[in-house]
């Protein structure tokens, strides 16, 4: 049970570790080369987005600054998001794109060192957020729909924390510093994917399909093996493919088996999945994905933090 404060009771904590137990046998494949028996039978079902799937920055040739290390590209994030200099327009493209340059850097080179300084510059740009209305704003029309995991994995955390925003404020019992870290960072685990799956101009077949839906798992374990694992980032990184009406993986939960935070960050990945421009696709216009979203898919989120969602965009 999810209590008033957004908070998992030990009930609920409780299911989460055993969920997570289950899949810690999760490997890359066995010696067939076909997925684990574990993955087969939780991994099955219908994925929102099917084969429309991100490509990561050194398979595809879109690093944006690989030369600078993790701590110059953290404190050109930082600098940016406490300049008191520039106009919220302004900052907020210089948060972005440093943003960009960041984690474009992760994915190359996803070492724990770079995991720390990634969330410190989280860390910033959620408090940025938290207390700039303005630059908040302008950050939420700056988003590039250039679909490289870095750039998902940027605009799925800047949706996710302004949509938190809104949800808790006035509570004080959500850090939303590791919450932002969780949806900045939910789809680390791609780095374990094949390249030649992410980069497939299109659908995936069904065994590709099923070695894409590791990724959670992925992302989960790289964060505990680094020591940046959080509850916040635990629950978004296996719980963001998760949905309502239970078609989600990796486990199929629904309704309130879901953390509030899984519900956030699944509903910021939906949208820019259907936003981003890949090569077979133009990507919708926003209203269009919200429309989309609401008519053809509200069954796969939780009603009131979707409108939420939506008031997001009438600014």
């Amino acid at each position: 049970m999810i209590t008033h404060d957004g908070k998992m009771d030990d009930s609920t904590k409780k299911t989460l570790l055993s969920q997570l137990k289950a899949l810690d046998n999760v490997k890359d494949g066995d010696a067939s080369g076909h997925p684990p028996r574990l993955v087969q039978e939780h991994l099955q079902h219908h994925e929102t987005m099917p084969g429309e799937i991100a490509t990561l920055s050194h398979a595809s040739g879109g690093s944006l600054k690989p030369q600078n290390s993790s701590t110059q590209l953290t404190e050109a994030v930082l600098e940016a998001a406490r300049s008191t200099t520039m106009s919220p327009d302004q900052k907020a493209q210089a948060v972005y794109r440093h943003s960009l340059d960041l984690f474009s850097g992760l994915f190359e080179t996803p070492t724990a060192e770079f995991i720390k300084n990634s969330k410190k510059a989280v860390g910033g740009v959620v408090d940025m957020i938290l207390e700039d209305d303005d630059t908040a704003i302008n950050l939420l029309k700056v988003t590039s729909h250039d679909f490289y995991t870095y750039t998902h994995s940027v605009n799925v955390g800047v949706l996710s924390v302004c949509l938190a925003k809104q949800l808790f404020k006035g509570k004080s019992s959500h850090n939303l510093r590791e919450f932002g870290a969780g949806a900045f960072l939910h789809d680390l685990g791609k780095v374990k994917v094949d390249p030649a799956i992410l980069n497939k101009p299109g659908r995936l077949d069904e065994w590709e399909m099923k070695r894409m839906r590791i990724h959670p798992y992925q992302s989960y374990r790289i964060l505990m093996d680094t020591s940046q694992l959080s509850e916040e980032c635990a629950i978004i990184a296996m719980q963001h493919h998760e949905r309502e009406d239970g078609t989600g993986y990796p486990l199929r939960l629904k309704g309130r088996e879901i953390h509030e935070y899984g519900k956030i960050g699944c509903i910021a990945d939906v949208y820019d999945a259907l936003t981003a421009k890949r090569s077979y696709k133009e990507g919708m216009p926003p209203f269009k994905a919200l429309q989309i979203m609401k008519e053809e898919m509200i069954h796969h989120f939780e009603k009131e933090i979707f409108q939420n969602f939506v008031l997001l965009f009438s600014r």
